[in-house]
């Protein structure tokens, strides 16, 4: 299991005067050279600032985008360290390179409590390598190493792994916030325990339903996935996605699910379209009366409100993925009343809610309600490894503790 307990936080880290190389992620979202979205810079200032109110010389690091080992000009940091000063309310200084003389010379003009961002390390193709030279190189950089980059926690590259192995390693407020919810959520949680998982294909997801499966007394299969768990059960489902290769496999997840004692709850009425865009007209059909010519794009309401009612006898629910096509109206009615169930059980203290992947926070935006869930993870493909049971060389990093001595 993997909790706060398991690897030091900065709750008693003494740093006044060290050098703090802190692993952030900066990779926001930009379109036509502005950022859209802020939430990144705005979930990793607690750390900033309570690092540099200890007195830290705080030397941020981070890859962006994919430039694969070259210095691509629109790939540079620097434009996100001023949205990042912003933010933080506080001047961030910049350096062009993340090691060599232009990032020792920055860092060594560091005072207490001052900040610097250093250049995308995935100029460097050590990067993504795990390169042990550049891994050497920014652990000289600084005295302790914190990471506060569960997003990247999923890959072993020198800044997420490598760069631990020779600094004693913490990690931060955002790291612990996430790993706290995720371990609440499926290996700690409070029984009974449900979760939602959505989206297109079951080929995607087959590890991380095996995974849940194993956990969880409900699990609720929304999306284009549930067509194909419909197909594979002689249900005729008209012109719907749906994965035909996956029978056998949605066949065999059924009757896992049975021999655990889990429910899986599919979808007893559909809206269907014959025409997948905007306003198209549909019409609200029973599961088995799907017309030969139409195509099912969301839940109908019978299985909103039963799965409603179901998730108000949960003590925990994970999320992943949306019930139907969320992006166009009217196909969003499904995703947007369960979730505003859910928002409305969190508020009542009955239900810990966690969720998270990339269309599951931008359907829960879309419905009002990403504030409202007891944790919105906005950490993509490490979540999505994290339900899949799988190892995130980012987290392992910080729990070994390799040829470290931690200060007493």
């Amino acid at each position: 299991m993997v909790t706060a307990a398991t690897f030091r936080t900065i709750d008693d880290l003494d740093c006044k005067g060290k050098r703090v190389l802190l692993r952030a992620d900066l990779n926001v979202p930009v379109r036509d050279g502005r950022i859209t979205d802020l939430t990144r810079l705005e979930r990793l200032t607690p750390t900033i600032r309570e690092l540099a109110d200890k007195g830290a010389r705080v030397v941020v690091i981070s890859h962006f985008d994919r430039p694969k080992g070259k210095r691509v000009p629109e790939m540079s940091l620097a434009p996100v360290r001023d949205a990042l000063a912003r933010v933080l309310g506080h001047p961030v200084v910049f350096a062009p390179d993340c090691v060599g003389p232009d990032a020792e010379a920055a860092v060594s003009t560091l005072k207490d409590g001052e900040v610097l961002v250093l250049e995308n390390t995935r100029y460097h193709a050590g990067e993504e390598a795990n390169d042990p030279e550049l891994s050497l190189a920014l652990s000289r950089l600084a005295d302790i190493y914190v990471n506060d980059a569960f997003s990247a926690a999923h890959r072993a590259h020198a800044s997420t792994e490598g760069v631990a192995r020779h600094l004693p390693a913490h990690a931060g407020r955002l790291m612990q916030a996430e790993l706290d919810a995720l371990t609440l959520a499926l290996e700690n949680p409070e029984r009974p325990v449900g979760a939602v998982v959505g989206g297109a294909k079951i080929s995607t997801k087959l590890d991380l339903i095996g995974n849940i499966l194993a956990r969880v007394d409900v699990l609720i299969i929304g999306g284009a996935m549930a067509n194909t768990f419909l197909a594979a059960q002689g249900v005729e489902v008209g012109r719907s996605l749906q994965e035909a290769d996956m029978h056998d496999t949605a066949r065999a997840i059924l009757a896992q699910a049975e021999a655990r004692g889990a429910r899986i709850l599919l979808p007893t009425d559909a809206v269907v379209a014959r025409e997948f865009k905007a306003g198209a007209a549909n019409e609200t059909v029973a599961i088995g009366a799907v017309p030969a010519d139409a195509m099912i794009l969301d839940a109908g309401p019978l299985t909103v409100a039963h799965l409603a009612a179901e998730v108000a006898k949960l003590r925990t629910l994970v999320w992943n993925g949306p019930l139907g096509a969320f992006e166009i109206e009217p196909f969003d009615v499904g995703t947007n009343t369960l979730a505003r169930a859910v928002a409305d059980l969190t508020r009542a203290g009955t239900l810990r809610s966690v969720a998270g992947g990339g269309d599951t926070v931008s359907a829960l935006r879309h419905a009002g309600v990403a504030d409202e869930f007891s944790y919105v993870s906005t950490a993509g493909g490490a979540f999505l490894e994290w339900l899949e049971g799988k190892t995130l060389p980012g987290i392992q990093a910080l729990q070994s503790l390799r040829g470290v001595a931690w200060p007493s």
